[in-house]
C-alpha cells in the first residue's frame, strides 16, 4: 500500500505560472502526493502586492463606499495572466463577478484568493477540485470543529483519489464562509493531513527548511535538519515565522511527521519536525534561536512575600482581569516580575498599576520598558553541563547586560532578557557561541 502525503504550497510558491508549473512537477514526480493544499499567488517581487492584500483592499473599498473597479480590475487581471500563461480554459470572469456581489463579507472576500487559485491549480492538474467549506467546519463561536471536520473532511477526500483544496478558510454552521488568521494555509494543510491520515505533510515555501536564526539578523545561518514539535513550537512562539505556530497541533496528535520543502529547490532535503528525534542523530545541544521586541517588565517587591499565601496568583489575576497576557514570571524570595507585551500594557498600565498598589501593598513597583526576549532553545540542553554559563559569556564578551534570567521547567528552553538596543548583537553573539562555534 503506498503512502499518503499531503502537501500544501505557500504564497510565493504559486505567484505565477512559471512557480505553478515547478509545483505541478513536484506534484506530479511522486504518485503519494495525493492532496494538495494551496495558497493565493503571493509576492512576485519585493514590491509586489499579494493577491489577499488586493482582496481585503476591495472589500474596505466597498464597505466605505469607495471606487473600488480598480483594484477589482487588478485581481482579474493577476489571474487572467496566470491561465493564459498555463494554457487553459477557465471563465475567470465569472469567478470575478460572483467575488463582486459578496464583497460586503471580509471572510467570503478574503477566501477567493485561494479559491480561485486552487480551481485554477486543479485545472492545470486535471484533478479534482474539492472546496474546503464543504468539509472543515467552525462552531458558531468561531472556534474549529475538529470531530466534525476530521471526520467529514476524511470520509470525503478519501473517496477522491486526489484533490487540491484551497487553505485559509472553512465554513461556519450557517454555511457563511470563516477564515483562519493570516497564515492559516498552514494550518489547513495539517488539518487535511490528519483527516486522511497522511504518513507525511509537506509544507512547501521558499526556505530550504527552517533556519536556526533570523537570516535579516544572522548571515546564513545554518538550516535545521530535525527538529521535535516542542522545539518548533518554542521557536515559532519567539517569532521563528516559517510555519504558523498553529499548524502543528493537529498533526502532532496524530503523530504525521512534517517535512518544510523549498519549492525553488525541490532536491533539498529541508527541516524534518517529528514527535522525537532520531536515536542515532547527532547535533548541538542548541536547535535554534529566536527573539522578540516589545516587551516591559512589571518588577514587584515586598517583604516575606514567599510566605504570603497567594501574592502571586493575586498579581496574574490582576493582568488577567484585565485582558492582559503575562509572557514570562520569573521570581525571587521577595520579588517577582510579569513580563508583558509594551503595546498591550500601555493601554491599561495606570489602571494595572493602581490595582497591583491597592491589593497588594507592595513595597516597591519598577517598570522596565524597551525590553527584548530571547530564547535559546534545544532538547538536548538538559543533558549537557554549562549551557547557561556559556550563554551567559557570550554575552557578557559582547557587553550586553542581561535584564532578565527565564528557564522552562522542561529545561527545553533557557529565556534571556535584553534592550532593545542590544538586541541583534545579542542574537549575532550567542549563535556564534551555540551553533556556530
Amino acid at each position: 500500500m503506498n503512502n499518503i502525503i499531503t502537501a500544501k504550497f505557500g504564497g510565493t510558491s504559486l505567484a505565477d505560472a512559471s512557480q505553478i508549473k515547478k509545483v505541478a512537477a513536484i506534484i506530479t514526480a511522486n504518485p503519494e502526493r495525493k492532496y494538495v493544499v494551496a495558497s493565493a499567488p503571493g509576492k512576485r517581487f519585493s514590491d509586489d502586492i499579494k493577491i489577499t492584500d488586493m482582496l481585503y483592499k476591495c472589500h474596505a473599498q466597498f464597505t466605505n463606499n469607495e471606487n473600488y473597479s480598480e483594484t477589482l480590475g487588478k485581481i482579474r487581471e493577476r489571474y487572467a495572466g496566470i491561465i493564459s500563461e498555463l494554457g487553459i480554459e477557465f471563465d475567470i470572469d465569472a469567478e470575478i463577478s460572483e467575488l463582486e456581489k459578496n464583497l460586503a463579507h471580509k471572510d467570503y472576500t478574503a477566501s477567493r484568493g485561494e479559491y480561485i487559485n486552487s480551481k485554477i491549480i486543479a485545472k492545470f492538474l486535471n484533478w479534482p477540485f474539492f472546496d474546503a467549506a464543504d468539509g472543515i467546519f467552525f462552531t458558531s463561536s468561531g472556534v474549529l470543529d475538529e470531530a466534525k471536520t476530521f471526520s467529514t473532511l476524511g470520509e470525503k477526500l478519501k473517496a477522491l483519489s486526489c484533490a487540491v483544496i484551497p487553505g485559509f478558510y472553512g465554513a461556519l454552521p450557517d454555511g457563511s464562509i470563516k477564515t483562519f488568521s493570516r497564515g492559516g494555509s498552514d494550518v489547513t494543510g495539517s488539518i487535511v493531513a490528519r483527516s486522511v491520515n497522511a504518513d507525511l505533510y509537506e509544507n512547501w515555501t521558499d526556505v530550504s527548511g527552517m533556519l536556526s536564526a533570523d537570516p535579516r539578523i544572522v548571515k546564513n545561518p545554518r538550516v535545521i535538519d530535525f527538529i521535535t514539535y516542542t522545539e518548533l513550537r518554542e521557536l515559532s512562539y519567539m517569532g521563528a515565522s516559517v510555519l504558523h505556530e498553529d499548524a502543528v497541533f493537529p498533526v502532532r496528535k496524530a503523530g504525521i511527521p512534517i517535512n518544510i520543502r523549498n519549492t525553488n529547490r525541490p532536491d533539498d532535503n529541508g527541516t524534518m519536525i517529528t514527535a522525537s528525534l532520531p536515536k542515532n542523530l547527532s547535533r548541538k545541544a542548541v536547535t535554534g534561536i529566536a527573539g522578540r521586541k516589545g516587551f516591559s517588565s512589571i518588577r514587584v517587591e515586598k517583604s516575606m512575600m514567599n510566605g504570603e499565601t497567594g501574592f502571586g496568583a493575586k498579581l496574574l489575576y490582576i493582568f488577567s482581569d484585565n485582558g492582559l497576557p503575562f509572557e514570562h514570571c520569573p521570581t525571587g524570595i521577595d520579588t517577582i516580575s510579569v513580563v508583558v507585551n509594551s503595546d498591550l500594557f500601555d493601554e491599561k498600565r495606570d489602571k494595572i498599576l493602581r490595582e497591583i498598589k491597592n491589593e497588594l501593598d507592595p513595597d516597591f513597583v519598577m517598570i522596565e520598558k524597551n525590553l527584548s526576549a530571547i530564547a535559546v532553545v534545544g532538547e538536548g540542553m538538559v543533558s549537557v553541563k554549562g549551557i547557561a554559563a556559556k550563554i551567559f559569556s557570550a554575552l557578557a564578551n559582547a557587553g550586553i547586560n542581561i535584564r532578565m534570567i527565564d528557564q522552562g521547567s522542561d529545561e527545553l528552553n533557557i529565556i534571556i532578557g535584553v534592550d532593545e538596543k542590544d538586541y541583534e548583537l545579542a542574537i549575532n553573539s550567542l549563535y556564534k557561541a551555540m551553533i556556530e562555534a
